[in-house]
């Protein structure tokens, strides 16, 4: 990704901005010492009658005075851009930023000094110096930026310090381009498991909107300019009188719906190993392994938010593209935040009932209210996976005093009771283990090897 700056940022700034108050303002401390110095020895040649002295005086004063009136008039005009590679990157791994500078005048420049504003959480703000650029030449630097915190971070502007020869006076010019850099969840390759039921995956759903049992089940439709004639139903045909075809399967997608509870009181602790950002970083992840396996998904909050909404009820469409959809969706997972809501009913009425499809949900701590209401949702889908993420578990607080069934597995025992396939997420767990219990929760088999295939994986 290209950002072109100001094609002129070394003189596009200097009109107004306060004239000699400004190039008096960039004196560094060297030039600002030499001006002291030279006032100083003035003043000394004055009351000491010393005439020799108040030359030199002038001289050290007036030399800081020059390099800055120098350096203020200069018109350098250079041109930059700057290239992230990738611009979208999961968290804790690097991209690199390329910077290019190319001087578009018929001078050649000083001593560049290139610097680059960056938010703190990416690094140390990087500087670079450059050398002479000749008429016509470019420079090319790059550096690197890496966070553990997912988000959208400004890169820019872009800064060039100017600087005499003899390092009196530093001036600033600014590009005005900015570039963002957005750090996805992290996302974790996941096995294929039989979650559900129904069969899956593009055109095997059990919901068909044409019968395929035989010809007798068969639908013709009326024959259209390039048909294949092989297609021709010549008893249809002749019950009708008109050229009749063969309907093409019409394939339906599987479709999945992957609920994340975002209820700012529903998590607690901070940070990248906190509850709240491996449900972040799991959503993620079964969104993307759906995609893969070629469902149909929609993204949904428990404010009843969906993304990416194109499609029917919010899934997405069969043409839509599955890295636009999982774009789409990375980059609202980049952003997201928890909400102000403390019920999941919003969520709950989202889902219509009958063609939902699987339902893969990520929670946090549920009362007994939002556990029932976590119930009802179960009864709007083909098939339902929870992952509960306890808040006691994740910041080391102590659990429910020992009793028949503590509080944390009676909301479990309400969500199986209700045809969940609930599954309990101890801090620091792995999400592709806690996947594959998942499938061993709902067949209700222990295995040491592993998963069997078969249809219906996802």
């Amino acid at each position: 990704m290209t950002s072109p700056a100001d094609p002129a940022p070394a003189d596009a700034d200097r009109g107004d901005q306060g004239g000699v108050r400004t190039a008096l303002a960039g004196l560094t401390t060297r030039g600002r010492s030499f001006l002291a110095a030279g006032v100083a020895a003035a003043v000394c040649a004055y009351v000491l009658g010393q005439s020799d002295l108040l030359r030199v005086g002038l001289l050290l004063a007036v030399l800081p005075l020059v390099c800055a009136a120098v350096l203020y008039r200069t018109r350098y005009r250079v041109a930059g851009s700057r290239r992230l590679s990738p611009a979208r990157v999961p968290a804790g791994a690097e991209a690199r930023v390329h910077l290019r500078m190319d001087n578009v005048s018929r001078l050649p420049t000083g001593l560049l000094m290139l610097q680059d504003r960056v938010p703190y959480v990416l690094g140390p703000r990087p500087r670079f110096v450059l050398d002479r650029v000749e008429p016509g030449g470019r420079r090319e630097v790059s550096y690197r930026v890496r966070s553990d915190l997912r988000g959208r971070y400004p890169l820019g502007p872009l800064q060039l310090r100017l600087t005499d020869p003899f390092g009196m006076c530093e001036l600033t010019r600014s590009f005005s381009a900015h570039d963002t850099l957005t750090v996805i969840p992290h996302v974790e390759p996941l096995p294929p498991v039989r979650l559900t039921g129904e069969a899956k995956g593009y055109g095997d759903g059990r919901l068909r909107s044409l019968a395929l049992a035989g010809e007798d089940d068969m639908i013709p439709r009326g024959y259209r300019y390039g048909d294949d004639l092989r297609r021709v139903h010549w008893r249809s045909t002749a019950r009708y009188g008109e050229l009749m075809v063969r309907r093409e399967e019409q394939p339906q997608r599987s479709r999945c719906t992957v609920l994340l509870d975002t209820r700012g009181t529903a998590f607690a602790g901070a940070g990248p190993d906190s509850a709240f950002e491996w449900a972040v970083a799991g959503t993620a992840s079964v969104l993307v392994h759906m995609l893969e396996r070629g469902f149909s998904v929609r993204f949904l909050t428990d404010t009843g938010s969906s993304v990416p909404g194109e499609g029917a009820d919010g899934f997405t469409g069969v043409s839509q593209e599955s890295a636009d959809a999982a774009g789409l969706l990375m980059d609202t997972l980049a952003v997201i935040d928890h909400s102000d809501g403390t019920d999941l009913s919003p969520a709950c009425d989202v889902l219509h009932g009958g063609h939902e499809g699987l339902l893969v949900a990520f929670f946090g701590d549920l009362d007994e209210e939002q556990a029932a209401v976590a119930a009802r949702m179960r009864q709007r889908t083909g098939g339902a996976v929870a992952f509960v993420l306890d808040g006691a578990d994740w910041v080391g607080e102590p659990a429910d005093p020992p009793g028949p069934l503590d509080g944390r597995e009676e909301r479990l025992r309400v969500l199986r009771e209700a045809g969940w396939t609930a599954v309990r997420v101890p801090r620091g767990a792995s999400l592709e283990d806690m996947w594959r219990q998942a499938e061993r929760e709902r067949t209700g088999v222990v295995t040491a090897g592993g998963t069997t295939g078969g249809e219906g994986r996802s």
